[in-house]
């Protein structure tokens, strides 16, 4: 998974160094897939089983969608957040992350919740280790980003990842110190926190894939795919 991972994670860097003002999200998943397909893998995301299979290598949400936006020749613009999920399969290991990118000169709310966001995955990993619990995770997400005064996603979860792309346990963004699955040895989790500017409720677009905020408010997206090991948290999707 660890290998999985790399490739990953260096995907992610190559898309870092790709977006910017007039770029298409449609090119954004064509670099990502050629990339992870020249590394020997497979990008998790295409043909997800689901409304109709997923179409495309990577989820990039702009602005008010907060997951599962379908890459197309939408061209960014000056001031969008933009999300970008991406999946890998690597001999048959899953890999999993997420990063939000500030386009050009974005306002001062949206530069805040990139960054809550960011170090609200920060506090989720943190507290990931040997006998913790999936409440303590969420709790750390959930306390640092309503601190700023914004709200986590509570309908949407991370979660267990191994041979398949979601597996238990569940990973709620939010939660109380000490419930739910405790954490083990070996345990491979994918942490992501879903955050809006606005308020926690979501919609489903029309394509059945792309999730948004009711309020039309931003959202923002950071993850890590994070083992639970004797020595603390190892992030397996780190550049």
């Amino acid at each position: 998974m660890a290998a999985s991972g790399a490739v990953l994670a260096e995907c992610h860097d190559a898309l870092a160094a790709e977006v910017g003002v007039g770029v298409t999200t449609a090119h954004l998943d064509a670099v990502a897939e050629e990339l992870i397909r020249a590394r020997g893998g497979i990008p998790a995301f295409k043909g997800y089983p689901g409304p109709t299979p997923y179409p495309a290598s990577i989820c990039a949400s702009v602005n008010d969608a907060v997951v599962h936006g379908i890459p197309d020749g939408y061209a960014l613009r000056d001031g969008d957040v933009l999300a970008l999920d991406v999946g890998v399969i690597l001999d048959g290991w899953v890999s999993d992350a997420a990063r939000t990118h500030g386009i050009g000169t974005v306002s001062p709310i949206a530069s805040r919740l990139i960054d809550v966001t960011r170090v609200s995955l920060e506090r989720g990993i943190a507290a990931c280790l040997v006998g913790n619990h999936v409440g303590d995770i969420g709790h750390a997400v959930q306390t640092e980003v309503e601190a700023a005064g914004f709200s986590v996603v509570e309908s949407l979860v991370g979660h267990g990842v191994g041979r398949s792309m979601h597996e238990e346990p569940q990973v709620p963004n939010f939660g109380r110190p000490g419930t739910g699955v405790e954490l083990t040895e070996g345990l491979v989790i994918a942490i992501e926190p879903m955050v809006n500017a606005g308020r926690h409720e979501v919609i489903l677009a029309d394509d059945g894939w792309t999730i948004a905020t009711r309020d039309g408010t931003l959202s923002a997206h950071w993850e890590h795919t994070v083992a639970v090991t004797a020595d603390g948290p190892r992030i397996l999707t780190l550049s």
